[in-house]
Formats: C-alpha cells, sequence, structure tokens
C-alpha cells in the first residue's frame, strides 16, 4: 500500500512539472550544466594525470635510480678546449651499494654509449646499454621475440644484443630479426632477442630506457668502448670518463625503500668530493604525483560544484514560485484531509525528480564531452565510476535540500486562507 502511494506520488509529480514543461525544463538546465561539468572536469582531470602516474609506477615502486650527472665545476670546465671531465658513478660504487646494506636485494649497473649501428645498407645511431641480467628484473619490459640477456652471456662475455622493438623496426626491417649480424661502432653483435620499451620522462627522473636502445652485456660495454667517450657540442670537443651513468637498485621492502634511499645518498657523499650523482625515488615521486591527482580532483570538482549549486537555487526560486500558484490546490488537499508530511512529500518528490533528471541527462553530457575530447585533440580522458555516481548522489541531494523549505512552506498554508486564496 505504502509503496503504490510512493510511485502514484512520483507520477503526480511527474504531471505537475509537465503542465509547465518550459519552466521546468529551464530549471533543469542549471543541474545539468552542473552535473555535466563535474564529470566532465574529473574525466579530463583523471586522464591528465594517469598517463603521469603510470609512467612512474613503470620505474618500480621498489627501486631506487642513481644517475651520473656533471657537477657545476665540471660543466663550466668543459667549456676549454681538449679538456677531460671524470665524473659520476663508479664500478666500486656498485660493489659498495651492494655489500653495505642489507634491504637491497638487487641491483643493475648501466654503462651508456652512442653508437651507430649498421646492418646491410640500413644503419642509425643507437645507445648502446651495457647491464647485467638484473636490469631485466629490475626494469620490467615485455618480449616481442626471443630472449633478453642472462648470466652466461655476462660471464663469457657473449657477443650478443638484445634490441628494442622500435630500432628492430628501422633497422631490420625486411630481415629475419633474431639472429642477425648487427656491427655496432667496429664490432659484431648477435641478435638474440627483441622487447618493447619505453621513453620520456616520468616527472623529473629520467626512464631508464629509450626507444633506441641495445643492450649488451656490461663485461662487453667495458672491453669494446671502455670508459673514456669523445663528445662534441656546439664546436667545444671535450672526453669524458664515466665509469658507470646508473645504478638501478631493488629494495626488499616498499618501507624500506626511502630510509635506504637516504643512507645511499650518505655514503655517495662520503666517496664523492663533488655532487656529481642524483638519487631518485620512484616511490616518493608517485605519492606525491597522487597527492597532486587528489588536490587536482578536489580542486575541480568544487568549482564544477558552483555550478550545481547555482542550480539547486534555481530549483529553490521555481519551486516557491510553484507554492504560491498552487496555495488554493494545497488548500483543497489540507482540507480533505491531507497530512502535512502528505504535502511536504509530495513537493520533495516534485525537486528530486526535476534534479534527478537533470542529473541524467548532465552524466550523458558529460561523458560526451571527454570523448569528444580526446577525438580532437587527442589528450587522454579517464570517465570513472565516481565520477559519475558522485554528480547523480549530489544532484539528488542538492533537489532535497533545496526542495525543504518550499516544501515545509507549502506545509505550513492554513487551510482555510489557501481555500479564499484566487
Amino acid at each position: 500500500m505504502r509503496q503504490s502511494r510512493f510511485v502514484r506520488n512520483i507520477w503526480l509529480g511527474i504531471e505537475n512539472l509537465l503542465l509547465h514543461k518550459l519552466r521546468s525544463f529551464l530549471t533543469m538546465l542549471g543541474v545539468v550544466f552542473g552535473v555535466g561539468s563535474v564529470v566532465a572536469m574529473l574525466s579530463v582531470g583523471e586522464g591528465a594525470s594517469k598517463e603521469a602516474l603510470e609512467q612512474i609506477r613503470k620505474l618500480g615502486s621498489n627501486n631506487i635510480i642513481i644517475t651520473s650527472v656533471k657537477s657545476a665545476d665540471d660543466e663550466a670546465a668543459s667549456t676549454t678546449h681538449s679538456h677531460m671531465s671524470i665524473y659520476g658513478l663508479t664500478y666500486e660504487d656498485q660493489l659498495r651499494v651492494e655489500e653495505t646494506f642489507n634491504t637491497i636485494r638487487e641491483t643493475a649497473p648501466v654503462k651508456l654509449i652512442r653508437k651507430e649501428a649498421r646492418l646491410g645498407e640500413r644503419s642509425m645511431e643507437l645507445r648502446v646499454v651495457g647491464t647485467t641480467p638484473q636490469w631485466f628484473d629490475l626494469v620490467q619490459r615485455p618480449i616481442i621475440a626471443g630472449r633478453v640477456l642472462n648470466e652466461a652471456d655476462n660471464q663469457e662475455q657473449s657477443p650478443v644484443a638484445v634490441l628494442t622493438e622500435f630500432g628492430a623496426r628501422k633497422i631490420l626491417a625486411t630481415k629475419n630479426t633474431i639472429g642477425q649480424s648487427l656491427r655496432i661502432g667496429g664490432d659484431y653483435f648477435e641478435i638474440v632477442g627483441i622487447i618493447k620499451s619505453e621513453s620520456g620522462e616520468a616527472g623529473n627522473i629520467q626512464i631508464p630506457d629509450q626507444q633506441v636502445d641495445v643492450y649488451i652485456s656490461l663485461q662487453l660495454a667495458k672491453k669494446y668502448f671502455g670508459d673514456v667517450f669523445y663528445k662534441q657540442t656546439s664546436g667545444t670537443r671535450t672526453l669524458e670518463m664515466v665509469e658507470l651513468h646508473q645504478i638501478i637498485v631493488q629494495v626488499d621492502d616498499t618501507d624500506h625503500v626511502e630510509s635506504t634511499a637516504a643512507g645511499l645518498e650518505k655514503m655517495l657523499s662520503k666517496f664523492h668530493k663533488k655532487k656529481d650523482y642524483i638519487v631518485s625515488v620512484p616511490l616518493a615521486l608517485l605519492r606525491q604525483a597522487e597527492a597532486t591527482k587528489r588536490t587536482f580532483n578536489i580542486v575541480l570538482g568544487s568549482i564544477a560544484g558552483i555550478s550545481l549549486l547555482v542550480g539547486g537555487i534555481g530549483i529553490m526560486n521555481i519551486m516557491l514560485a510553484s507554492v504560491t500558484e498552487r496555495t488554493r490546490e494545497i488548500g483543497i488537499r489540507r482540507a480533505i484531509g491531507a497530512q502535512r508530511k502528505q504535502i511536504i512529500t509530495q513537493f520533495l518528490i516534485e525537486t528530486v525528480v526535476l534534479s534527478t533528471i537533470g542529473g541524467l541527462v548532465g552524466v550523458g553530457i558529460g561523458v560526451l564531452i571527454p570523448v569528444l575530447i580526446t577525438a580532437v585533440s587527442g589528450m587522454p580522458t579517464v570517465i570513472t565510476l565516481t565520477s559519475i555516481l558522485l554528480p547523480l548522489i549530489i544532484s539528488a541531494g542538492i533537489g532535497i535540500l533545496f526542495g525543504l523549505y518550499p516544501a515545509a512552506r507549502a506545509a505550513k498554508v492554513d487551510p482555510i486562507i489557501a481555500l479564499r486564496h484566487e
């Protein structure tokens, strides 16, 4: 009985709104635009931060990346001709890192050299990454074909190499991918595997791999290319001596990452007279990015919520006008026995129906806008369940909140005075 009465009240509310279609539509627009803007802005904000967060996660939440950099003194001295800059991480640094900290699970030393690679008539500049098999455990990338480096390759100094997909497509086009003999610099390497790679920066941390990488054993990199590199930029010729360009460290637990990073910083400072390294912590950057994302979403949601507030004020204004117009109707209902709570319920149902329908239409528009943004500009957008449900719940809540006063005012109308109302 109560359920049928509630359904009847809903239909009665809809019929009353349909008596003034244009007014109801214009009132609903405030909620439509408010909900639509909330959904759209949250989706744009989610999409903007998703790519950066994914890049940081790919670095590994348990990893610490130590990178060689030129100190300010070396940068100033490099402007002179024929100057040798000696800086960065050393092989001893890697041994100290492995032996000093019991929280460290694995390390991967990295040596980077730019060399021309050639296969037949095809050639391109590749970034040679001399490393150990542990690199592929710490920086996990999908294997497209073949295999990655193993311990035997490093110990036996096997002339084998692993290419990235981009490099394989450029230099191995129309050739069988695995087993080709690729010339890098003046030496030949057998291609034993192809992997996917990433590129760019995650926050202020350089991603360890690039699209033009070729991976060989660290022992071969030392043997074939040494530690001294010739570099020429803007008319200046310099020699650089760098033993290791990076050391990637994997910690046993995320709870130990930041304390281990602080310990590494302190230990390295004892053995390096100048600041020629950077210790980067992807976990700390990930937490910072997630906090920024939450703040960004709150700001966007608050700005869009103002539109919903304006829509709610519009609903209250129209319902107050409706109470005045329907004073005689209210008086008749009260005279034949309607209770105050029934009058309140009727007007609240009308406001909730108005705001809920507006919310549903607004969600449809809010979902369409990010799709159009992605299609037109290519900017990534992400529509989440939260960005849809939250505005809907708020719009229904606004219907109740801003409908309470008009409903209470309608229920207080004196039936005798109301019956006299023209």
